[in-house]
């Protein structure tokens, strides 16, 4: 058994709604189209807007899921140490995260390559299926 699991956020929730969400909001308020790629240049300042936007519409968007908040459990209880990964800007990972419930057994949230690097080599689950499997 791994001592450390890498978990897609998206087998905890969906939340690309909530991302498609603020960029419609966020171009919306700007009058022009964003491309998530050139935020930086586009919105300086913008991860703060992000944050406030998933703080107030998180709840709208995401909801914990049993199953996984079970498979977590016994993962923490076990001993293993968990990270979670998406290709969504962290802040909204990590918003994400403590709106789906699973903020006190996740170890770091980040992309892939930051997990592995707090993690070391953990087994990686894209499913629900691969995260029991574990």
């Amino acid at each position: 058994m791994p001592d450390a699991v890498a978990v897609d956020l998206r087998v905890l929730g969906d939340v690309e709604p909530l991302w498609r969400a603020w960029l419609e909001d966020a171009a919306r308020r700007t009058r022009e189209p964003l491309e998530p790629g050139r935020l930086d240049e586009q919105l300086p300042g913008w991860r703060p807007l992000l944050e406030r936007f998933a703080a107030d519409n998180g709840p709208v968007h995401l909801r914990p899921s049993a199953p996984v908040t079970a498979e977590l459990r016994r993962l923490r209880n076990r001993g293993a140490r968990i990270g979670v990964f998406s290709d969504v800007p962290v802040e909204l990972a990590q918003l994400a995260v403590a709106h789906l419930g699973a903020a006190r057994r996740v170890d770091v949230v980040g992309t892939l390559d930051d997990v592995r690097r707090e993690l070391g080599e953990p087994a990686v689950a894209r499913t629900l299926d691969e995260l029991r499997e574990v």
